[in-house]
């Protein structure tokens, strides 16, 4: 792509947090913006599980922000409604002894749900759900893309944006450029066992929420501590490399152990209504992170957490810098 080519037309292919924060920069600058999502809503890992029963956070459980222009944001979020402080108290859990968290950090939590600041910056998009990209076919300069529930999408596109895991990346680009391929193999990124459970007759746990550190689980939360929360459900995530090596286990194999080491750690798991959920690609990224790949020779960029050093707010900005960057090249 040369400096003189005009980009009007812009697919972005996934409606996590960095695939948002993208879309909504490019439309901000007059491009006009589909975004396509295999799920059948937006927000990526930042999600929340709701039965008739409960809800619980089951993602990303909280985000901190220390960027000024991501404070901006998560500001506007607040003043939406969208999100909101979390005060929790917290605990650590190491060598097999309990003690208190002096942590400063400030955290955020989305509100009423883990999702609705996701929700909030879709609310604007062209979103089409449950539409999985399978593949990226160069036509007449413009991009096509396949679709494995709709064929092909029949819009052609000028760029195209992947805000999805480094994996699922590869799979796209592994016949269009190999060193950008080469960048998504490297990325570590491990899966995290993630279980919601409601524990009957548990009363006397004086923590809102914990890090177990070098244990099958590595967090701890009872989700109604947090704003806008109501219940008793609580979740529980498995460390990254237990998660990992264990990724292709039964739900009913994971969740035996993970109640095990809950156990071990005096929770009465007697009776617990319980929800399990496998996060493929939950974390970890690039060694060194590089906060988004720009590859102007085949017009496709790349954004996401896994390229910026994980976390929710690396996440938003590297997509809002991809969609600078995208910019700029033009000008």
């Amino acid at each position: 792509m040369n400096s003189s080519k005009a980009i009007n037309q812009v697919a972005v292919i996934g409606a996590g947090i960095a695939g948002l924060a993208c879309a909504r920069e490019l439309q901000s600058h007059g491009l006009s913006v589909d975004v396509f999502e295999k799920s059948r809503g937006p927000s990526g890992r930042m999600s929340t599980r709701r039965t008739q029963e409960w809800s619980a956070d089951h993602g990303a459980q909280y985000f901190t922000a220390r960027d000024p222009r991501f404070i901006e944001e998560v500001q506007s979020w607040i003043q939406a409604g969208t999100a909101a402080v979390w005060k929790p108290k917290l605990k650590i859990y190491e060598a097999k002894t309990w003690r208190e968290s002096h942590s400063q950090d400030i955290r955020y939590v989305g509100t009423p749900f883990m999702n609705s600041p996701g929700k909030h910056l879709a609310e604007s998009l062209s979103i089409q759900y449950e539409r999985t990209i399978s593949e990226l076919v160069r036509r007449d300069g413009k991009w096509h893309l396949q679709c494995s529930e709709a064929n092909e999408i029949t819009t052609p596109y000028d760029f195209v944006v992947l805000a999805i895991p480094a994996p699922q990346a590869s799979a796209l680009l592994r016949d269009l450029d190999s060193g950008a391929a080469h960048i998504t193999d490297s990325a570590q990124m491990k899966a995290c066992w993630t279980m919601m459970a409601n524990f009957p007759h548990q009363f006397n746990v004086d923590f809102d929420a914990a890090f177990i550190n070098e244990e099958i689980i590595s967090w701890i939360c009872q989700n109604g501590s947090k704003p806008m929360r109501q219940g008793s459900t609580w979740t529980i995530h498995g460390s990254p490399d237990w998660s990992q090596d264990h990724v292709e286990l039964s739900k009913e194999d994971a969740q035996d152990q993970m109640l095990q080491c809950l156990t071990a750690l005096d929770f009465n798991c007697e009776d617990a209504e319980i929800s399990m959920h496998r996060w493929r690609y939950a974390s970890g990224g690039l060694e060194h992170g590089v906060e988004f790949l720009l590859l102007p020779n085949i017009d496709i960029g790349l954004c996401g957490d896994w390229l910026n050093g994980g976390r929710v707010e690396g996440a938003w900005l590297s997509g809002f810098n991809l969609a600078l960057a995208l910019k700029q090249i033009q000008n």
